[in-house]
């Protein structure tokens, strides 16, 4: 039996770095701190210049996490030397999750040199491009959307590499920040809706892009800015020299920010500063709007005890308390889920065992916390609900006076075509129960369940400009064209 985690997957990490000694090596940091937006795969492409003068593209990737995909430390000495790199973590949205050759960064040599490219995202109109491009000739290697960018970089006519560049990104639609690299520059993109996140920051000369600032602080980096939406970042010698990254707009039109806000509910490290705030803040305040909107009293006029699902939602319940506390609500903070870290994104249970030993296998409860008190069980969100179920069990074992269960997000009811795996329409809890709060909190077996409406959820990010969120997982309401006949399993072989 395997025992898949009830959240929503991750993106993927990407990270770049031109003009830095043992290139690969900071990859390699600037990949581990990435490690939670993808644990299938990890890959490094690096580059340098052999004894005859030419450029060379060196490559090294497997499956699984960083530490073990580079276990051998001489391979960044022996495998992957030069001043520039690309690294890429996987979680696979799109194609074959066990395939190797869907494994990032992905290189080619075609007329204009080198080419290698990592993907942070989803192309929704990558199955109509890929048609194109096979009845065109193209001959794909990978069932990735991330190689239609390849195939559309490497056919393009014009005699310019970042015009080529601009001609791709023009045809592709969908959600991508990308790090490119070639045999003379670093480029860097980001859609023009800015769905994911991508920062720029500098280490002594050399130049760094990361999906989040949280890998500048593992290397010692300095956080320059956001690469915009819709902008093309290229660093090359020019730029070591007189420190000033060239820019280019991908387009001249004027689209709305729409950013992922799973981003601040989930999927970044609280440490990160994106989309112009640090994601700290965003997940404290988010606890804040709950407890305002949703507190939870003691019938006896006791403490109230409040504990997160760690770790995604440590933060969101600082926040709650703090606010319970504003309201004159007597309450106080809790660890009363201890969570293994020693064990993967999905764990293999031997035998036809109960499945709750796979929630036993990851959480334990402090009981003498939990015992006859009045429980709130911060979480950051459900999705098949069958995790929550088995926490809820978890928690009444220890014997508290009642359970009551607070999300700090609205109820997932649609899928998301750019870039985050949530399970089939149907399974999801929400649509199980026909978004019927009180049917979902019978079937949790908790007292009471509230959710943040998706008004809630925004005001609480409002300084972020709440316009500039994509709420379609919850509202249904996708901010541009989708394919909705495209699924993750077409990809699969």
């Amino acid at each position: 039996m395997i025992i898949q985690p009830d959240k929503p997957k991750c993106h993927c990490g990407i990270f770049g770095i031109f003009g830095a000694q043992h290139a690969a090596l900071q990859t390699y940091y600037g990949l581990h701190a990435l490690q939670h937006r993808g644990q299938e795969a990890s890959g490094i492409v690096s580059k340098n210049i052999n004894s005859r003068g030419h450029n060379v593209f060196n490559i090294h990737k497997g499956v699984g996490l960083v530490t073990e995909v580079f276990a051998d430390q001489s391979v960044f000495h022996s495998s992957l030397p030069g001043t520039a790199a690309i690294g890429h973590n996987r979680y696979s949205t799109t194609g074959a999750s066990k395939s190797r050759k869907n494994i990032q960064p992905f290189v080619v040599n075609y007329r204009l040199g080198n080419l290698a490219v990592a993907h942070n995202g989803n192309l929704t109109n990558a199955k109509l491009l890929r048609e194109e491009l096979v009845n065109e000739g193209a001959i794909f290697q990978t069932t990735s959307d991330t190689e239609v960018i390849l195939h559309l970089i490497a056919r393009s006519k014009l005699d310019s590499q970042i015009e080529q560049i601009k001609e791709a990104l023009l045809r592709i639609e969908g959600a991508y920040s990308l790090v490119i690299l070639t045999d003379d520059k670093l480029i860097a993109a980001r859609d023009p809706y800015g769905f994911r996140p991508l920062s720029l920051g500098k280490l002594n000369k050399a130049f760094v892009f990361a999906s989040e600032t949280c890998s500048f602080d593992l290397i010692s980096a300095s956080f320059l800015r956001e690469v915009e939406p819709g902008e093309i970042v290229v660093i090359n010698d020019r730029t070591l020299i007189n420190e000033i990254p060239e820019s280019y707009q991908i387009n001249n039109l004027d689209f709305p920010q729409k950013h992922c806000i799973f981003e601040y509910i989930y999927f970044s490290r609280p440490d990160s500063f994106i989309f112009g705030h640090n994601v700290d803040k965003m997940r404290r305040r988010l606890g804040k709007v709950l407890a305002r909107k949703h507190p939870v009293r003691d019938r006896d006029g006791e403490k109230v005890i409040v504990i997160s699902v760690p770790d995604s939602s440590n933060t969101m319940a600082l926040g709650y308390q703090t606010e319970l506390e504003k309201q004159n609500i007597s309450s106080k903070l809790e660890i009363g889920l201890i969570r293994s870290h020693y064990i993967g994104r999905t764990f293999i249970i031997p035998g036809q065992g109960n499945r709750e030993v796979g929630v036993r296998i990851k959480f334990n409860t402090v009981k003498g916390v939990l015992n006859g008190r009045t429980v709130v069980l911060i979480d950051d969100s459900i999705v098949r609900g069958t995790t929550s179920k088995q926490l809820v069990h978890l928690i009444r074992e220890a014997n508290p006076k009642e359970i009551h269960l607070r999300i700090s997000s609205p109820p997932i009811t649609h899928p998301c075509y750019y870039g985050m795996d949530f399970p089939s329409k149907e399974e999801l809890i929400a649509n199980r129960f026909n978004v019927d709060i009180n049917s979902i909190k019978n079937y949790l077996e908790v007292d009471s369940l509230e959710y943040l409406t998706i008004e809630e959820m925004l005001e609480a990010v409002a300084e972020a400009n709440a316009e500039n969120f994509c709420t379609a997982c919850f509202s249904g309401i996708y901010p541009s064209s989708i394919d909705s006949t495209v699924t993750k399993e077409m990809y699969e072989i």
